[in-house]
């Protein structure tokens, strides 16, 4: 291969002149903490991924696939007293109450599990964690950038359930008023702004299984293995709770208080339990954050 032996010497004379000196810390002049691995740039990775366009396809899907499981099947009319499966074609939010109910169990937890468990571990199991680190990212903004994204991405999907329910719920059953199984009534403007507060309380409600989540992806290298783990401790604590010979203990099941929410559909709010279950989540939720924290700062990172 010919090479141009003027253009050699032009680029050994360009390096010479360059001089890369070294801060305090040891990192060199001109090295930004804050530059590496850009929130923007993470989240649009994250939302190129199949698994994420394919859950959040699904999440539009869902309020459409139980309207026509309502509409096809044997009803007998909308009610104005029963339960919430009963009450959901009363009106939009009624149908929106009912979607959140569904879903809060099992697939809202196991959504928020998805991006906090998968976030760390699939770096491992992609043998790209350690270039990531080698770059250099800083691991305490890694673990940082990883958590703010997906936080980000289950919040988008806490809310869009809802507003495609509620989209549904307006066009087949109208904007009518919201009725709880006690029978109360409220109109449809308050109804939306406890529909916000309500996804609001999910969101909080879910801060310890993000956190779990995360403790696990950066304990295990296989991101299955830390989603599952975090679903699975969700549904135990759910079975636990549902023992009465427990009594007292079951307060301190992360999951006790999951659905109070629904006192938000009444005309009198008790706003107890939504302040214990808040403070139960986020207990466990900074626990679970700093072992996280802890684990990955110190880990051996080899994949």
């Amino acid at each position: 291969m010919h090479t141009d032996p003027a253009a050699i010497e032009e680029m050994v004379d360009a390096a010479s002149h360059e001089h890369v000196g070294f801060g305090p810390d040891g990192a060199v002049t001109g090295f930004r903490q804050g530059r590496t691995l850009p929130l923007r740039v993470e989240l649009a990775r994250q939302l190129r991924r199949r698994r994420t366009q394919m859950l959040l396809g699904f999440l539009v899907l869902l309020p459409f696939i139980l309207w026509a499981a309502f509409e096809f099947g044997t009803s007998g009319g909308a009610r104005r007293s029963g339960g919430f499966v009963d009450l959901a074609t009363a009106s939009a939010p009624n149908f929106v109450v009912f979607v959140l109910f569904a879903a809060g169990s099992f697939l809202l937890p196991m959504i928020v599990a998805l991006f906090f468990g998968d976030t760390v571990a699939s770096e491992a199991s992609w043998s790209s964690l350690k270039y990531l680190l080698a770059m250099p990212i800083p691991r305490g903004r890694l673990l940082r950038q990883k958590a703010v994204t997906s936080g980000l991405l289950s919040l988008f999907a806490l809310v869009l359930l809802p507003a495609v329910a509620l989209l549904v719920g307006v066009i087949f059953y109208g904007a009518g008023e919201a009725v709880s199984p006690t029978g109360d009534a409220i109109a449809f403007s308050d109804s939306l702004l406890a529909m916000v507060f309500a996804v609001a309380y999910i969101a909080v409600n879910l801060l310890w299984v993000a956190a779990l989540a995360l403790l696990l992806s950066v304990v295990t290298d296989a991101p299955l293995g830390a989603v599952g783990g975090a679903v699975l401790v969700s549904i135990l604590s759910q079975i636990l709770d549902q023992i009465t010979a427990l009594e007292g203990i079951r307060d301190f099941l992360p999951t006790h208080f999951a659905f109070a929410w629904s006192d938000l559909i009444s005309t009198d709010i008790d706003w107890s339990n939504m302040s214990k279950g808040a403070f139960s989540a986020v207990t466990f939720a900074a626990v679970f954050g700093l072992l996280a924290a802890r684990r990955f700062r110190t880990k051996d990172i080899t994949s």
